[in-house]
C-alpha cells in the first residue's frame, strides 16, 4: 500500500538536490543511473539535465515507489526497473548497457514508505511489524523478533542500531514474547522506551525507539550487505571519468562509502568530508539533518 492518498503525488522531498546535481555534473546525452529512485525527485532533476538524447535508468526494489515515480519522469528518456541496487550490474547487462556516466544512490528510506503505517517502518504510526522495503521478499520484523535468541537479538540491535541498551531490550523482547509475540510497531516502541531510561530533565532529539527500529530495518532488508555489493560493483559500472554519488544517513553506511571511495587506484574522491544539508534545507525538510553526501570520479584504467 502506498504512503500517498489515491491520485496524490509522492510526499518525499529529495535531500541535497543542488549538491547532487553539482556532484554528478551530468550533461546532455549521458547515461545515468538513479539506483534508489523512490518518488522520482532526484531522477527528475537528473533527467532534465541529460535531455532527450540521454538515458536514465531508475532502480527501486519497491514496486509502489516506481508507480509513484512514473508520472514524475513521464516524457523523459527514463527506464524504470524493479530491482535492489545491489543488482546494478545485472540490470545494466539486461538493458545492453556496458558502463554509465554517473550513478546516484540515496540510502534513505522514502518518506512515502516511512509514512505508510502498513509498512511498519516508523513508530510514529501504529502498524504491523513488517519493515520490508519489498513487501514480497524476505521475512517481516515480527518473524525476526520471534526467531532470534536473546544473544543474537542483542548483538543485532547493538551492531546495526549502535544502541547501548541492546541487552536490556533483547531480554525484555524474549520475556514479552513468551506471553505473546510482538506484532505491532506500537508494542515494540513502548517496550523499547521502557528499557531506555534517561536522567530526568535530560532532553534528547531521538525517540528511545529510534535505534532499535533502525537496527531491525537494516537486518530485515540486508541493507549493509546490499550496500557492500553495490560498492563492489560500481567500479565495473561507471566509465572512466564518470562519477558516483552516495547519500548515507547513519555512520554504518557512511563508513563503508568513505572506505570505498578511498581506493585511490579506482576513485578520486570529490568530497574529503561529506556534504551535509544547510540550515534552510533542514528547517524545510528535517529528515535531511542526518544526510551525508560523498562523491568520487572513476579514474582512468591503467
Amino acid at each position: 500500500m502506498s504512503g500517498s492518498e489515491p491520485g496524490a503525488g509522492p510526499r518525499h522531498v529529495p535531500v541535497l538536490p543542488a549538491e547532487v546535481v553539482d556532484a554528478l555534473a551530468v550533461a546532455p546525452g549521458q547515461v545515468v543511473v538513479d539506483a534508489t529512485v523512490g518518488g522520482g525527485s532526484h531522477a527528475r532533476l537528473l533527467a532534465e539535465r541529460i535531455g532527450a538524447s540521454g538515458r536514465l535508468v531508475g532502480l527501486d526494489q519497491d514496486a509502489a515507489m516506481l508507480d509513484l515515480a512514473r508520472p514524475r519522469v513521464e516524457g523523459f528518456p527514463v527506464t524504470l526497473v524493479q530491482a535492489n541496487f545491489d543488482r546494478l550490474r545485472d540490470v545494466l547487462n539486461e538493458l545492453g548497457i556496458e558502463k554509465v556516466d554517473a550513478v546516484l544512490a540515496d540510502l534513505g528510506v522514502c518518506s512515502d514508505q516511512l509514512d505508510d503505517p502498513e509498512r511498519g517502518l516508523s513508530f510514529s504510526h501504529p502498524g504491523p511489524l513488517d519493515m520490508r522495503l519489498d513487501p514480497m521478499q524476505g521475512e517481516p520484523a515480527s518473524a525476526l523478533l520471534k526467531r532470534l535468541n536473546e544473544r543474537d537479538l542483542a548483538d543485532l540491535i547493538f551492531q546495526y542500531g549502535e544502541e547501548r541498551f541492546s541487552r536490556r531490550i533483547a531480554r525484555k523482547i524474549v520475556e514479552v514474547r513468551k506471553r505473546s509475540p510482538l506484532q505491532t510497531t506500537e508494542e515494540l516502541a513502548d517496550l523499547v522506551r521502557s528499557c531506555v531510561r534517561r536522567p530526568k530533565g535530560q532532553r534528547h532529539p531521538l525517540d528511545p525507539a529510534t535505534r532499535t527500529f533502525q537496527a531491525l530495518r537494516i537486518a530485515v532488508n540486508d541493507e549493509l550487505g546490499a550496500l557492500d555489493r553495490l560498492l563492489a560493483a560500481l567500479p565495473g559500472c561507471v566509465k572512466p571519468g564518470g562519477r558516483a554519488a552516495i547519500i548515507s544517513f547513519h555512520s554504518l553506511e557512511d563508513r563503508r562509502v568513505k572506505q570505498a571511495f578511498r581506493e585511490r587506484s579506482i576513485w578520486e574522491a570529490l568530497t574529503r568530508k561529506p556534504i551535509q544539508a544547510g540550515e534552510d534545507e533542514v528547517r524545510n525538510n528535517p529528515r535531511a539533518r542526518s544526510a551525508k553526501l560523498r562523491a568520487a570520479v572513476r579514474k582512468e584504467m591503467e
